[in-house]
């Protein structure tokens, strides 16, 4: 219990100072002091940063993997799993969104390829899972026939624009992402916004 603590702790203190300074920001001995380990500690568990970065990341998308296989095998229609889907999403990200800045940006760099080609694939494993749900719905009639990796890029691109550049649809409000009631706001706006394109989009013709 005391180690998966410990582990937990030194997880959790990745995470905070990753969010605040990035990843070639954060020091282990800063994430050590942070979780009130050592480095001894962090090499033990982890091996090095880049092994805490990792391991947290897949914990992250273990995390949403774990709720998407839990909604994919609800009795639900395939639209009500897909706004389930996009509901916990949406909120996952912007509950988190200096995290996903953060992420976003490092994922765009090349420096480490062979630490985010192995996260990327993990990310693609889950987006398989909503691939998924949208062809079965598309092969029962419920949905039309779509572009489906286009719909999911959409989807999964308009959550992520809108918490890497919240100013881009706060503007001309006093609306702040940072603030945990306007966060709530701008989060209840976006997946209003999300659940009626897809809606939309995606109910047969008649």
């Amino acid at each position: 219990m005391e180690k998966a603590d410990k582990r937990s702790s030194i997880l959790e203190a990745a995470s905070k100072l990753f969010a605040e300074l990035g990843y070639e920001g954060a020091s282990t001995r800063q994430i050590a002091k942070e979780a009130g380990a050592n480095m001894a500690m962090i090499n033990y568990y982890f091996g090095s940063k880049e092994g805490v970065f990792v391991e947290m990341m897949n914990n992250r998308i273990q995390g949403f993997k774990d709720e998407l296989n839990s909604i994919s095998k609800d009795r639900l229609t395939g639209m009500e799993k897909l706004l389930k889907v996009v509901d916990g999403y949406a909120n996952r990200i912007l509950c988190n969104h200096t995290f996903h800045k953060m992420m976003h940006r490092e994922l765009s760099l090349s420096q480490r390829p062979e630490m985010f080609i192995t996260i990327k694939n993990a990310m693609a494993e889950n987006l398989l899972v909503i691939q998924h749900i949208i062809e079965d719905g598309i092969e029962d009639g419920s949905f039309r026939k779509v572009d489906v990796k286009m719909l999911i890029a959409t989807v999964m691109g308009t959550i992520s624009y809108v918490a890497i550049s919240p100013s881009k649809i706060t503007s001309g409000t006093t609306l702040d992402i940072n603030n945990k009631d306007d966060r709530k706001i701008i989060s209840d706006r976006l997946i209003i916004h999300l659940k009626e394109l897809i809606t939309i989009y995606l109910t047969p013709q008649q």
